[in-house]
Protein backbone atom coordinates (compact mmCIF):
# COMPACT_ATOMS: atom_id res chain seq x y z
CA UNK A 1 0.00 0.00 0.00
CA UNK A 2 1.60 3.10 -1.00
CA UNK A 3 -0.74 5.55 0.96
CA UNK A 4 0.04 3.14 4.69
CA UNK A 5 1.78 6.71 6.59
CA UNK A 6 -0.68 9.00 5.78
CA UNK A 7 -3.45 6.37 6.80
CA UNK A 8 -1.59 6.04 9.78
CA UNK A 9 -1.60 9.65 10.59
CA UNK A 10 -4.78 10.18 9.84
CA UNK A 11 -5.75 7.54 12.80
CA UNK A 12 -3.68 9.36 15.03
CA UNK A 13 -5.20 12.67 14.35
CA UNK A 14 -9.13 11.17 14.42
CA UNK A 15 -7.94 8.82 17.70
CA UNK A 16 -6.62 12.55 19.12
CA UNK A 17 -9.75 14.58 17.81
CA UNK A 18 -11.85 11.63 19.67
CA UNK A 19 -9.66 12.07 23.05
CA UNK A 20 -9.93 15.73 22.84
CA UNK A 21 -13.86 15.34 22.62
CA UNK A 22 -14.25 13.36 25.74
CA UNK A 23 -11.73 15.48 27.56
CA UNK A 24 -14.19 18.46 26.51
CA UNK A 25 -17.23 16.68 27.50
CA UNK A 26 -16.40 15.62 30.82
CA UNK A 27 -14.88 19.11 31.64
CA UNK A 28 -18.58 20.38 30.48
CA UNK A 29 -20.14 17.92 32.51
CA UNK A 30 -17.61 19.10 36.04
CA UNK A 31 -18.18 22.53 35.39
CA UNK A 32 -22.16 22.21 34.65
CA UNK A 33 -22.54 19.84 38.27
CA UNK A 34 -20.10 22.97 39.54
CA UNK A 35 -22.17 25.85 38.91
CA UNK A 36 -25.50 23.98 40.08
CA UNK A 37 -24.26 23.28 43.20
CA UNK A 38 -23.55 27.64 43.49
CA UNK A 39 -26.50 28.92 41.88
CA UNK A 40 -28.78 28.63 45.00
CA UNK A 41 -26.15 29.79 47.04
CA UNK A 42 -25.96 33.37 44.38
CA UNK A 43 -29.58 33.19 44.33
CA UNK A 44 -29.71 33.46 48.16
CA UNK A 45 -27.09 36.01 47.85
CA UNK A 46 -28.98 37.51 45.43
CA UNK A 47 -31.96 37.95 47.05
CA UNK A 48 -30.45 39.69 50.67
CA UNK A 49 -28.84 41.96 48.31
CA UNK A 50 -32.01 42.84 46.50
CA UNK A 51 -33.91 43.12 50.46
CA UNK A 52 -31.04 45.07 51.54
CA UNK A 53 -31.24 47.46 48.51
CA UNK A 54 -35.00 47.61 49.25
CA UNK A 55 -34.26 49.21 52.54
CA UNK A 56 -32.16 51.60 51.86
CA UNK A 57 -34.48 53.14 49.25
CA UNK A 58 -37.46 53.56 51.90
CA UNK A 59 -34.23 54.99 54.44
CA UNK A 60 -33.37 57.13 51.82
CA UNK A 61 -37.63 58.45 50.99
CA UNK A 62 -38.22 58.74 54.52
CA UNK A 63 -34.70 60.98 55.09
CA UNK A 64 -36.55 63.11 51.86
CA UNK A 65 -39.70 63.25 53.50
CA UNK A 66 -37.99 64.58 56.65
CA UNK A 67 -35.67 66.73 55.52
CA UNK A 68 -37.99 68.26 53.67
CA UNK A 69 -39.94 69.60 57.35
CA UNK A 70 -36.34 69.78 59.15
CA UNK A 71 -34.66 71.20 56.76
CA UNK A 72 -31.44 70.34 57.96
CA UNK A 73 -28.29 71.25 55.73
CA UNK A 74 -25.98 68.31 56.70
CA UNK A 75 -28.89 66.17 55.78
CA UNK A 76 -29.14 68.28 51.86
CA UNK A 77 -25.74 67.80 51.72
CA UNK A 78 -25.69 63.80 52.29
CA UNK A 79 -29.13 63.53 49.70
CA UNK A 80 -27.57 65.75 47.16
CA UNK A 81 -24.52 63.33 47.20
CA UNK A 82 -26.82 60.29 46.65
CA UNK A 83 -29.01 61.95 43.78
CA UNK A 84 -25.69 63.35 42.14
CA UNK A 85 -22.38 60.80 42.66
CA UNK A 86 -19.18 61.37 42.12
CA UNK A 87 -17.38 60.06 39.34
CA UNK A 88 -15.87 56.88 40.52
CA UNK A 89 -12.23 57.61 38.99
CA UNK A 90 -11.75 60.71 41.68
Amino acid sequence: MKNDSTMTFLNLVLGALALLGVMFAIMTILSTHRIRQIQPHVQMQAQIFQNDFVRVQALVADSMTYNATANNPELNQIIQSLRNPAPAGK
